[in-house]
C-alpha cells in the first residue's frame, strides 16, 4: 500500500480523471482523491492527511490563491504542484511568497508532464521551479497576490461590492486594489483590461 496520499484539484473532471488514471496505472498510486473547488480542497485537507496536492490556479468557486496561504499555514509539509493553463510568469512571484515553487503548464508535452509528476510524487529535487521564471513584458507579472485575486473577479465582471463580499474585504480596499491593477497594467478601462488578459492568456 502506498504511503502517499494525493489530492487532485481541478475544475475539469476529465483532467482530474486523466491524472488519477495515470498515477494509478503508471506510478502505482492507490490513495487518490479528486475535487473541483477551493471549498472542497479545504474540506478534504481537514478530513485526512494528504502528502501531495496537484492544484490548478482557477477552480470552480474562485482562485486557489485565496486558499494557498491557509494551506501553507495549516499544512506546511504538504507538497504542492501547480498544474495550470495560466501563464507561469504572472503567478510566479505570488506563489513564491507562499513557498510554492513547482509549476507545470497543461500545455507541456505528455513526456514532460509525466516526468515532472513522477519526480513530484517521489519527492525528488525540484526540476520545474518558479525561481527561474522571467517577468518578460507581461503587464500582469507586477501584480501582488491580493491584486491577482481581485483581478480574477474584475475580469469576470463582478462589481466592487460583490468582490468585497466574496473576499471578505472592505469596499474601499477593493477600490484601491482595482486602481493599482489598472495602474500596473496601464489599462484605461475594463475593456482594455479584458483585451490584455486575452492577449497574455490570463484566463478567468
Amino acid at each position: 500500500m502506498s504511503q502517499t496520499a494525493i489530492l487532485i484539484a481541478d475544475d475539469h473532471s476529465m483532467i482530474r480523471k486523466g491524472l488519477k488514471l495515470y498515477l494509478q496505472l503508471n506510478l502505482g498510486q492507490d490513495d487518490l482523491t479528486e475535487v473541483g473547488s477551493c471549498h472542497e480542497v479545504m474540506k478534504e485537507l481537514v478530513k485526512k492527511k494528504y502528502t501531495h496536492l496537484v492544484l490548478d490556479i482557477l477552480l470552480a468557486d474562485g482562485s486557489s490563491l485565496e486558499i494557498i496561504p491557509n494551506i501553507r499555514r495549516v499544512y506546511p509539509n504538504l507538497q504542492i504542484l501547480i498544474f495550470s493553463m495560466q501563464p507561469a510568469e504572472v503567478y510566479a512571484e505570488a506563489l513564491r511568497q507562499y513557498q510554492v515553487n513547482q509549476y507545470l503548464s497543461k500545455t507541456a508535452s505528455e513526456d514532460e508532464i509525466i516526468r515532472v509528476l513522477t519526480l513530484f510524487i517521489h519527492n525528488q529535487p525540484q526540476t520545474v521551479v518558479l525561481e527561474g521564471m522571467t517577468r518578460r513584458d507581461n503587464p500582469f507579472s507586477a501584480l501582488a497576490p491580493r491584486e491577482l485575486e481581485v483581478l480574477h473577479y474584475v475580469l469576470q465582471g463582478l462589481g466592487t461590492k460583490g468582490i468585497a463580499e466574496t473576499l471578505n474585504l472592505k469596499m474601499n480596499t477593493v477600490s484601491t486594489i482595482k486602481t493599482r491593477i489598472y495602474e500596473k497594467t496601464s489599462a484605461a478601462n475594463i475593456r482594455e483590461l479584458l483585451e490584455l488578459a486575452s492577449l497574455y492568456n490570463v484566463n478567468y
